[in-house]
């Protein structure tokens, strides 16, 4: 039932205090709470989440904590209730000691606006601690000649409570001779006096038991019990006495181990033994008991470990002295430790990235940081600073706190990792200081487009290439990292010759590689224009194009090409006249050649392959002109047989043949006359002229020169206006050849050329060729071309409409 009371009475104290604290801390405009000592671990202290202006919930998503620097954690947050709690037991006594008043501060920190609020939160007594004797027994010798009204220090008595609760006073029992009073120093230790009020007697009485009764205010009081032995001494009427009642010095943390502090001393005005004093210590702790040490005889008191003066920086000993009857006196010892400039700064980073974007605004904050320094005045006032090199500055907060942040835009593709030397330095003598590294990483941004290192590039590629061979590869380069600088390599979307471009050429995204689709022809085309795109993979993706320019090579895969005489197609040999009256260098006829290829794999040369009568005919090289080399002569067979072959320049050369028949005859009789008297010929060649082709050959002749002989009398007056000759050159000037004349293209023939025969002269079909007085080197004129076919051989129709095929030699 007292338990039950205890509890309710302490909860009604916890909702007090709490109102009193969110009421003292609305006055003073700063987060306070005030809660009493020994509370249960997790009791409420306050509600944190209101006074922020925060929903309970918003603890935990903005990462509010508690951050505090080397102390015991006595609260923590209920991320659920939005409260601040105790976490654990907390004794104010052990915290505060006689402290009048004692206040616990503590920082609470908002994560993502990486500010801090400070919380003071005063810990309020309770009567939870009994007033407390140094000794339970104590034996005090009295003189018996001692006077009344003399006074008997008595051990010590403490409560470690405060106000109230603390010891209020003491009661005396068992003696009607004695009575007790307290002494005390503001603020300090107290100590009953045993008081004598009547004369003793110590043949009457030599011992007096007496008990001491110390009491607190506290709601209920609580007491402590001491015993006394009162002895009654013989007469020993001086006591020793020490020279000062206090004793005060200041000496360095630094000084020496063994070191004498001070020296207390005591006189007694007695003799012999009456008058042998010794000291000791009359309250010590076990701390104390490790630093100071007193020498009994001479009262010298000297360190016996290191001094700390952030340990503790003031001691108050209590030295007693006693003669050897046993009569005492005591005195105060006071001893100040002053700080020395001994502890180097500290910096404690609290919060912050270690990441940042490039594209941050300057102020970001990067990081919360605090500083401190265990020394004391001068010693412990610090300021920190960083390079001015760097794009960053400090900022002052709250409680040594600094905030590290950017003053400027940041550039990874400049500088993509900072070491930032934060240095913390003291104004001590001489000065301290610490160094600590903060890294931090800029986080990239795609903020560059990939980059070729070419505005454009040209390509070269052989024609008649296997499909799927690797034709060029670009590369684009992007100074941003991962994602950003991921390449990916694009085509544009473009026909050529009715075709999408890619089905001639595809990209390798990933490599940027050109492969051939399909085998390239030369003389199809000769070149290629492509758009290549890179891209990157940023949110957004960033792209740049750069032309190329796909040129095809020329191989020499093409023969050259003979269009004049052309190839019959009826198995038929055309036949060209050279009269016997012909010079050396008699123009007879031209073969003319192309070829498809260009450069020097067109480049034509022509030579004599074979001859009938070897040395009669020459062919001019580079012209294809076929002309005599000497003059002909009457032992001169009627028909000649010449093979000349056509040779390019490629790499191997390839070359066409053609087989001319030349009759040598001065006029059109003669050739009649000496074809009836041809034999045949043995050379393998030469067709035999068989006996019908004679007949149709005559038949020809006079159809022929029958209508020679109209035309010319009835076209003679406009003979000088015809143009026919002059429209066949415009087209094919330069180009010596000869016509083919059939039966059917008698007039176009005489249209054309008024001193032209077309005659068949081999085994079974063959051609006569008269050529002009005025050798034209035109092949064929246009208006022939749109006639009817030559006599006995068909011309492909292709040959006239491709002009600009024939070349100029």
């Amino acid at each position: 039932m007292a338990a039950l009371q205890g509890s309710r009475h302490r909860g009604g104290l916890v909702l007090l205090f709490t109102l009193l604290g969110r009421l003292w801390g609305a006055g003073t405009g700063q987060i306070r709470y005030s809660i009493p000592e020994e509370l249960e671990k997790g009791s409420f202290v306050g509600d944190i989440a209101k006074d922020l202006g925060l929903e309970p919930r918003e603890l935990a998503e903005r990462g509010v904590r508690i951050v505090s620097r080397g102390k015991t954690q006595l609260f923590a947050l209920n991320p659920r209730g939005g409260s601040l709690v105790t976490a654990g037991r907390i004794d104010r006594e052990e915290l505060c000691a006689q402290s009048a008043r004692c206040l616990v501060n503590i920082n609470i920190l908002v994560e993502d606006k990486l500010k801090l609020y400070p919380v003071e939160v005063e810990i309020m007594d309770i009567n939870d601690n009994t007033p407390r004797f140094f000794r339970e027994e104590l034996e005090v010798k009295i003189l018996e000649n001692a006077a009344p009204s003399s006074r008997f220090p008595l051990m010590e008595v403490s409560d470690p409570d405060v106000g109230m609760n603390s010891l209020q006073g003491c009661k005396l029992s068992g003696s009607s001779h004695f009575s007790v009073d307290m002494q005390s120093e503001a603020d300090g230790p107290k100590y009953p006096e045993l008081v004598l009020e009547r004369a003793l007697d110590r043949e009457g009485e030599a011992v007096h038991h007496l008990v001491l009764i110390a009491v607190d205010g506290g709601d209920p009081v609580r007491s402590g019990v001491a015993r006394i032995q009162v002895t009654v001494l013989d007469a020993n009427d001086n006591a020793p006495v020490f020279t000062k009642p206090v004793y005060r010095v200041s000496v360095p943390e630094n000084l020496p181990v063994g070191t004498t502090v001070l020296s207390v001393n005591a006189t007694d005005q007695d003799e012999g033994v009456h008058a042998e004093v010794t000291y000791s210590f009359v309250k010590i702790t076990e701390k104390i008991s490790q630093i100071f040490s007193l020498n009994v005889l001479t009262g010298e008191i000297s360190t016996s470990a290191n001094l700390d003066y952030e340990d503790s920086s003031f001691y108050e000993l209590d030295v007693e002295a006693q003669d050897k009857p046993g009569l005492r006196d005591r005195a105060k010892v006071l001893i100040t430790i002053s700080d020395v400039n001994d502890n180097v700064p500290e910096v404690i980073v609290t919060s912050g990235s270690r990441t940042i974007a490039e594209d941050a605004p300057p102020g970001t904050v990067v990081a919360l940081f605090q500083v401190h320094d265990r020394d004391a005045g001068l010693n412990g006032l610090v300021t920190c600073s960083i390079s001015q090199s760097l794009p960053f500055e400090l900022e002052t907060s709250v409680d040594n706190y600094y905030q590290l942040v950017t003053n400027t835009i940041l550039d990874r593709e400049q500088v993509s990792l900072y070491n930032i030397t934060v240095m913390a330095t003291d104004k001590g003598m001489p000065p301290l200081s610490t160094e600590t590294l903060i890294k931090l990483k800029v986080a990239d941004i795609n903020d560059n487009p990939p980059t070729f290192p070419q505005r454009f590039y040209s390509a070269y590629i052989p024609e008649n290439n296997p499909r799927g061979a690797s034709v060029f590869s670009v590369t684009a380069h992007d100074p941003d990292s991962e994602e950003n600088a991921r390449i990916s390599y694009f085509l544009a979307e473009d026909t050529f010759q009715g075709a999408p471009l890619s089905s001639y050429v595809s990209i390798n995204s990933d490599t940027g590689a050109l492969y051939a689709l399909r085998s390239f022809d030369y003389e199809q085309f000769r070149e290629l224009q492509l758009k290549v795109t890179a891209r990157d993979s940023g949110d957004p993706p960033l792209s740049t194009n750069v032309s190329l320019s796909l040129y095809v090579l020329d191989q020499n895969d093409n023969a050259p090409e003979i269009l004049y005489p052309a190839l019959p197609t009826d198995g038929s040999t055309g036949v060209e006249l050279a009269p016997r009256s012909a010079e050396p260098g008699y123009l007879v006829t031209k073969v003319v050649a192309v070829d498809r290829d260009s450069g020097q794999n067109a480049w034509l040369s022509y030579r004599l392959l074979k001859a009938s009568e070897p040395g009669l005919f020459a062919v001019g090289l580079h012209t294809g002109e076929v002309r005599t080399a000497r003059a002909l002569l009457d032992r001169d067979a009627l028909k000649q047989s010449l093979v000349v072959a056509v040779q390019d320049h490629g790499q191997p050369p390839l070359s066409a043949t053609v087989t001319l028949t030349v009759a040598v005859a001065d006029s059109i009789p003669d050739v009649l006359a000496d074809l009836g008297s041809l034999k045949p010929s043995h050379d393998p060649d030469v067709s035999n002229i068989t006996l019908y082709l004679v007949v149709a050959v005559t038949a020809v002749s006079c159809v022929f020169l029958a209508f020679v002989i109209v035309l010319l009398a009835l076209r003679m007056r406009r003979w000088h206006k015809s143009r026919l000759l002059q429209a066949a050159g415009g087209g094919l000037a330069g180009v010596g050849a000869s016509h083919f004349v059939g039966v059917d293209g008698v007039r176009a023939f005489l249209q054309t050329y008024s001193h032209e025969v077309s005659l068949t002269a081999d085994s079974r079909k063959s051609h006569v060729i008269f050529p002009q007085p005025n050798y034209a080197d035109t092949l064929i004129s246009h208006e022939s071309c749109g006639k009817s076919e030559p006599l006995l051989i068909k011309e492909d129709s292709g040959f006239c409409k491709e002009e600009d095929s024939l070349v100029q030699e």
